[in-house]
């Protein structure tokens, strides 16, 4: 019936009342929106707030309301949390960190959760450090925005991230709306979020755009820091996977790769190299075969050719 209506779910009346409202995010939120916002001023009231962002039904915060500014949005609101797990494999735990609060704080918690299980170098550019991270935090970070905005909070699942050697999951308990599909999130898409009002605030707040971009901009982070793209599916919820390495079996295995040319980059990933010779003893192959293979790998930027012809002549990983 809501759907019919055009109502979203985020614009109902919850049973809190405008005390519950964190005073601290408030002030945050006129900061952040300044740009997007001009008329807002420090002097402006709460209730104004609230009232012109259309946060306010019959003197409760709306449940938009509640989760973006709310002290404490889980006493009424189950399963509006999200957790963060390091996992060394599926069953192996490390750690688990939960995160609350009203989503502007768990933005914020869930990035410095993550942050505590990632590796980070620096390298010097020009006169300036510039921190690498496992991943693009930038993008890492539109993913849990993503989540945060566009999860079902009708479900009593939390967001889930598993951080593991290779790879991090992300969980979002809301499925895409009908109009879009999982090859167009690669690709300019229109915008169609769950929650229209607290997607309206975090775009005030500078934190999203309205184009839809979110995810192809995931991607383009990706491939600029020269990791593979980021996996979108729909598995109960809606799931992204970014994957540190691109010399894995599972995803060498999603490039079409076959057992062989698998094999042999695994062995380059563990010796640094491999010859002709070496393709043709650890596949039983010919070396027709073997070199076939590896033209294939070459055009596939996978391994690079070290040497013209000979003995000399053998085969790296490409980002080496």
């Amino acid at each position: 019936m809501r759907e019919s209506k055009q109502i979203s779910w985020d614009s109902l009346p919850s049973e809190a009342g405008v005390d519950e409202v964190d005073i601290e995010t408030i002030e945050r939120f006129k900061r952040m929106a300044k740009k997007r916002l001009p008329e807002i001023s420090e002097e402006d009231s709460i209730e104004k707030i609230l009232k012109n962002l259309e946060l306010v039904k019959e003197d409760k915060l709306t449940n938009a309301g509640l989760l973006l500014f709310g002290k404490k949005p889980q006493k009424y609101i189950h399963g509006a949390g999200a957790r963060v797990g390091r996992f060394k494999t599926p069953t192996i735990i490390l750690d688990t960190i939960d995160v609350s609060g009203n989503l502007f704080k768990q933005l914020d918690g869930l990035m410095e959760a993550i942050k505590k299980h990632l590796n980070v170098r620096f390298e010097i550019k020009g006169i300036e450090r510039e921190d690498i991270w496992d991943y693009p935090l930038e993008a890492i970070r539109e993913a849990v925005i993503n989540a945060l905005i566009h999860r079902d909070y009708l479900s009593l699942a939390d967001i889930q991230i598993k951080i593991y050697d290779n790879k991090i999951w992300f969980f979002n308990p809301g499925k895409l709306p009908e109009e879009i599909t999982i090859e167009m999130l690669k690709q300019d898409h229109g915008s169609i979020p769950r929650n229209r009002h607290i997607a309206y605030v975090f775009f005030l707040a500078g934190l999203i755009e309205k184009w839809g971009s979110g995810t192809k901009r995931m991607v383009e982070l990706c491939r600029e820091a020269g990791l593979p793209e980021p996996e979108f599916k729909e598995e109960g919820g809606f799931v992204v996977e970014f994957y540190k390495d691109i010399y894995t079996e599972e995803y060498l295995a999603k490039l079409g790769l076959n057992e062989r040319q698998i094999k042999a980059v695994m062995y380059v990933k563990e010796k640094g190299r491999i010859t002709n010779k070496e393709y043709q003893e650890i596949n039983k192959v010919s070396k027709k075969t073997a070199s076939r293979d590896f033209e294939e790998l070459v055009k596939k930027d996978l391994l690079k050719k070290v040497g013209i012809t000979g003995k000399g002549t053998y085969y790296s990983l490409k980002d080496l």
